[in-house]
């Protein structure tokens, strides 16, 4: 495993000059006038090896998206509820205004430092060793932790369907192999076609979900005889610990950020980014507002968290159904990326890195199967979908959306303090630095509330408890 940082100032020009590579040494390994292709990560990409730079900006853009629109979105309606309605969607708008800014900062730095790969490269420019390694731990517990809570998911996902058929715990390892399956797939190139699989399967979900609440006389949850009152709040007065933890679950929709590295550095032309990008947060966003604002009036006080349990046992079904090959798509790219990350450290600067050899595969599946097993122990000691959706929107999901972006913002930027005196460029370091405030405090506080949460959850009858057959999918 190598620590240094590949200095761009050695990097013979541009990342996104694809370079053609003629062989015509004796003894080369590859055929003469073979097209190659020179990536400041990768190295050099055979012809005949994966090809780790084909996503088009669609590709990317569907990539991103299902990045986002995943176990996010189900738990944006219970979040509504706790903050207020009009509180709650100020905050959803702030998130996805700051996330934004993030993403977009993350193609900038990307084309600054074409060598940076993942979030770990940006932690060696910012502190040397210390800081490669911190981010590094950080991003794969985030990244693997999502996984968890995709994988807890998709165990909610079965049992609903084949009302609660086999053990949870039986699901969870069902869950786990999924994961480990798809994301072996070697590129993110050929993974893209799965992405519009996931997005189609989950959009499919809420908008199911969504169309029912408005028609069914009462929500599932709600009693099912007799009178009952449905509550709107406008707004609401929440404790702090559930305030931020609901706002950490808003984090947590948008917190696709860290992934984006990745995907920009597998793409065809990085150039097309920022199209890619705001195509997936515009898109992202409506269905974020739409489907919360949608499913919590016509819910009120009886949504359920994931929001696909509210609609009553039989749309639940449907519901579950369609979401079910949206789940494990956001669970194969969640434990891809870090796989990939993973595989990329070990081997960068090898030529097993881009050629299928025996080492080559052994390390990639060893990546893959770790990540996945990782996963797994995750989703099995903390079953509960609301609270560890909120730990990890808080504990990693803001460091790694904000803070870290906005020090990537101030690290290209903040030598023009001296000799740029403009209004928008003081504007922009102070925007900078008040998401790395307020991201600092959502991580802290919003940590707190979540681990509160889950706690409370385990000492209520009847909370989940640790590799439990118990059904997760709920009552209704």
């Amino acid at each position: 495993m190598s620590d240094r940082i590949y200095d761009s100032e050695k990097n013979v020009g541009d990342e996104y000059t694809l370079k053609t590579l003629d062989h015509s040494s004796p003894g080369s390994v590859h055929p003469v006038g073979e097209a190659e292709k020179q990536d400041a990560v990768f190295g050099t990409i055979h012809a005949d090896g994966p090809d780790y730079r084909a996503v088009g900006w669609m590709g990317t853009a569907v990539l991103m998206m299902k990045t986002q629109v995943g176990l996010g979105v189900l738990s944006i309606p219970a979040a509504l509820q706790t903050l207020g309605m009009v509180p709650g969607v100020i905050c959803l708008m702030v998130i996805a205004i700051m996330t934004t800014w993030s993403d977009y900062v993350v193609g900038t730095f990307k084309r600054n430092h074409p060598e940076v790969y993942s979030v770990d490269d940006v932690g060696f420019l910012f502190f040397g060793r210390i800081g490669r390694e911190v981010f590094a731990v950080a991003f794969c517990l985030f990244m693997t932790a999502v996984v968890g809570a995709g994988i807890l998911g998709v165990s909610v996902a079965l049992n609903a369907v084949s009302t609660h058929g086999a053990c949870t715990a039986i699901f969870v390892v069902v869950a786990a192999v999924i994961a480990f399956g798809l994301a072996s797939i070697e590129t993110l190139g050929k993974i893209s076609w799965l992405g519009w699989i996931g997005m189609i399967s989950i959009l499919a979900a809420i908008l199911t979900l969504t169309v029912s609440v408005g028609v069914q006389e009462r929500p599932a949850l709600a009693p099912q005889v007799g009178n009952w009152n449905k509550i709107v709040y406008v707004t609401n007065n929440p404790t702090f610990s559930d305030a931020v933890s609901a706002i950490s679950g808003l984090v947590f929709a948008f917190a696709g950020t860290p992934a984006f590295f990745g995907i920009v550095s597998e793409m065809k032309d990085p150039k097309m980014y920022t199209r890619s990008m705001l195509v997936c947060q515009g898109l992202v966003t409506v269905v974020y507002l739409a489907i919360g604002i949608v499913v919590y009036y016509f819910c009120g006080q009886y949504v359920a968290s994931p929001a696909l349990g509210s609609a009553g046992v039989t749309m639940k079904k449907i519901c579950y159904g369609l979401a079910l090959p949206g789940l494990c798509v956001t669970i194969c790219i969640y434990t891809h990326l870090p796989a990939k990350y993973l595989f990329v450290r070990f081997l960068r600067g090898s030529p097993h890195l881009t050629s299928n050899t025996f080492k080559h595969w052994a390390v990639w599946l060893s990546c893959t199967g770790g990540c996945a097993a990782f996963s797994y122990l995750i989703a099995s000691a903390v079953p509960v979908f609301g609270g560890l959706v909120g730990l990890i929107g808080a504990l990693f999901g803001t460091l790694l959306s904000m803070q870290v972006m906005g020090g990537m913002w101030l690290y290209d930027n903040w030598a023009r303090r001296h000799s740029d005196k403009s209004l928008s460029y003081r504007l922009l370091v102070a925007w900078n630095m008040a998401i790395i405030v307020v991201g600092t405090f959502l991580m802290i506080s919003g940590t707190y509330g979540s681990i509160d949460g889950i706690i409370a959850s385990y000492r209520s009858v009847g909370g989940s408890r640790p590799w439990t057959c118990a059904d997760n999918s709920g009552s209704v």
